[in-house]
C-alpha cells in the first residue's frame, strides 16, 4: 500500500513509520510537490494537514471537483473544530484528525482501506424503482408470463409469499397492456373491515346505511376503461366472493343500497399468499370463482430462491434510494453482499427494498459498509432460551484476557469467521477486532 503525507512538519512522518507496517509512505512539504506527487501516483491513502501551504481545504475542495478524490483522504489538523470537521467531511474528507495523531488510528484507517477495494459500482443508469429486476431461472418464467398476458384481456391470478412483487407485476401487465391509458385501481381486500369492503368495491346509493351522506363510486366503476387489481383476495368472505364473481361473469356492479345495476368494462388482476386450492378444497374460497380468476396465473419466486437476483435488486435499490434521497453512495463493499446472502428474508423483496433503504440513508461516505445495515439484517435474534430453563453452571474465574480471546474465538466461529458481523456482535470497531485477532494469534482457519 502507498501512502502519501502532506504536511509541513516532518515529525508526523516519523510518528506514523510504526504504524505502516509494510505500506510505502511518502511525504512531500511544499505545495507544488504535493500535487505533483498527487498527480503521478496511484495512492491508497493520502493524509492532508490542513494548514498545508495554507491551503489543505483547498486542495481537498480541488480533489473533489476535479471528479473524484483519487484515494480517501485524511485531514489533518492541530486545531479541530466542529466546523472545520464539517467542511472537510462536506469536501469529500474520509475522516478528519487532531494532532498529535490518536495512536493506531492511522493503522485501522489502512485496513479499513485495504477491506474497500472489493467493491461493486453503482449502475449509473436504472434504480427505477417501478422495475421489475431479476435474472433467474424461475423470475424469466415470469417475465414469459407478463409479456404473453399483458396483450389480451384475461384475468390474471398473482400467487406468492408477502412481499415477493405481486402488485408490481399487476402495473406492469397494466402498463403493457391496451388498456395502459386507462386507471390502474388497487385495493387490498385483507385490510378494509368486511363490513367496509362491499362499498369500496361496489361503491353505495345516498341513504344505503347510516352514515351513507351522499352517492359512492366504487372501485369497480373507477377502473372503468382500465385494470383492477384485487389483491389479497383469499382473505374475502364467502358472500363477497360470489359477489366478485358475478361482476366479473355479468360486467356489471350493483352499487350498495341501489337497484340499477351498472356496466364496467374492467380488466381483473388478483392476487394472494394463500394456498387458493387448498382453501378451495376446505370450502373457504368458491371453486368457481378460483378458476375465473386462475384464466393466467403467475408464480413469483421467494426472494431465498432467486440466487443472485439477491446482488441485482440490491444495486438496484441501492441506486435509486442514493439518487432519491440526494445521498453521495457510489459503490457497496463486497461483504454487504456476504452479509445480505446469510439472511433468510421472510419479508422477501418488500424486506430486502426496506434494508437498502436504511443503509443508504445511514451512509456516511461514498462507500456502503456492511454496519450501514440493519442490525436485524447483520445479526438476526438468536431463539431465546425457554423460560424458567435452568442455565449452564457458573464457569471459574479466568484473566480478562482469556475471556476476550474466548469472546473472540465465539464471536468468529458463530459468524463463520466473517470479521464485519463479529465486530458488531462484540460491540467494537472491527479493525480493533482484526489487531487482536493479530494480537492474540487467533487462528480463523
Amino acid at each position: 500500500m502507498k501512502v502519501l503525507l502532506l504536511d509541513a512538519d516532518r515529525s508526523v512522518g516519523r510518528t506514523l513509520e510504526p504504524e505502516l507496517d509494510d505500506a510505502e509512505l511518502f511525504s512531500a512539504q511544499s505545495l507544488s510537490e504535493g500535487l505533483r506527487l498527487i498527480a503521478s501516483g496511484s495512492w491508497d491513502l493520502i493524509l492532508l494537514d490542513a494548514d498545508f501551504s495554507g491551503a489543505g481545504l483547498e486542495i481537498l475542495g480541488r480533489l473533489h471537483e476535479d471528479g473524484g478524490i483519487p484515494a480517501p483522504v485524511v485531514l489533518l489538523t492541530a486545531r479541530p473544530t466542529m466546523d472545520l470537521a464539517m467542511e472537510a467531511i462536506r469536501q469529500g474528507a474520509h475522516d478528519v484528525l487532531p494532532k498529535p495523531l490518536p495512536r493506531g488510528r492511522v493503522r485501522e484507517i489502512l485496513l479499513g482501506v485495504e477491506e474497500i477495494k472489493r467493491l461493486r459500482p453503482l449502475p449509473e443508469a436504472g434504480g427505477d424503482d417501478g422495475t421489475i429486476v431479476g435474472a433467474s431461472q424461475g423470475m424469466m418464467g415470469v417475465f414469459k408470463s407478463i409479456a404473453r398476458a399483458a396483450t389480451s384481456d384475461a384475468t390474471v391470478l398473482v400467487l406468492g409469499e408477502s412481499g415477493t412483487g405481486k402488485e408490481m407485476v399487476a402495473r406492469v401487465l397494466h402498463s403493457r397492456s391496451r388498456r395502459s391509458r386507462g386507471p390502474f385501481v388497487a385495493i387490498n381486500c385483507a385490510a378494509i373491515p368486511e363490513n367496509l369492503l362491499e362499498s369500496e368495491l361496489f361503491g353505495h346509493e345516498k341513504g344505503a346505511f347510516t352514515g351513507a351522506i351522499g352517492r359512492r363510486i366504487g372501485r369497480f366503476e373507477r377502473a372503468h376503461g382500465g385494470t383492477l387489481f384485487l389483491d389479497e383476495i383469499g382473505d374475502m368472505s364467502m358472500a363477497l366472493q360470489s359477489k366478485i364473481l358475478r361482476a366479473i361473469q355479468e360486467r356489471e356492479v350493483e352499487r350498495v343500497g341501489g337497484g340499477n345495476p351498472v356496466s364496467i368494462d374492467v380488466r381483473i388482476v388478483a392476487a394472494t399468499n394463500r394456498d387458493l386450492q387448498q382453501a378451495v378444497r376446505e370450502g373457504r374460497f368458491r371453486e368457481d370463482l378460483y378458476y375465473r380468476l386462475a384464466v393466467v396465473t403467475v408464480m413469483l419466486p421467494p426472494l431465498r430462491e432467486r440466487g443472485s437476483d439477491l446482488d441485482l435488486l440490491s444495486l438496484h435499490f441501492f441506486a435509486h434510494y442514493a439518487r432519491e434521497h440526494g445521498r453521495p453512495v457510489r459503490a457497496v463493499a463486497e461483504e454487504v453482499f456476504n452479509v445480505l446472502h446469510r439472511h433468510p428474508w421472510p419479508g422477501n423483496v418488500r424486506q430486502l427494498r426496506n434494508a437498502a433503504e436504511r443503509a443508504v440513508v445511514m451512509a456516511d461516505g461514498e462507500i456502503l459498509l456492511p454496519q450501514h445495515l440493519p442490525a436485524d439484517i447483520l445479526h438476526p435474534p438468536e431463539s431465546a432460551q425457554p423460560a424458567g430453563a435452568a442455565g449452564p453452571a457458573e464457569p471459574p474465574l479466568v484473566t480478562l484476557e482469556e475471556m476476550e480471546k474466548r469472546m473472540i474465538r465465539r464471536a468468529l466461529r458463530e459468524t463463520a469467521n466473517n470479521v464485519t458481523v463479529a465486530a458488531e456482535r462484540l460491540g467494537i470497531h472491527r479493525n480493533t477486532l482484526r489487531r487482536k485477532i493479530t494480537d492474540y494469534g487467533i487462528d480463523q482457519g
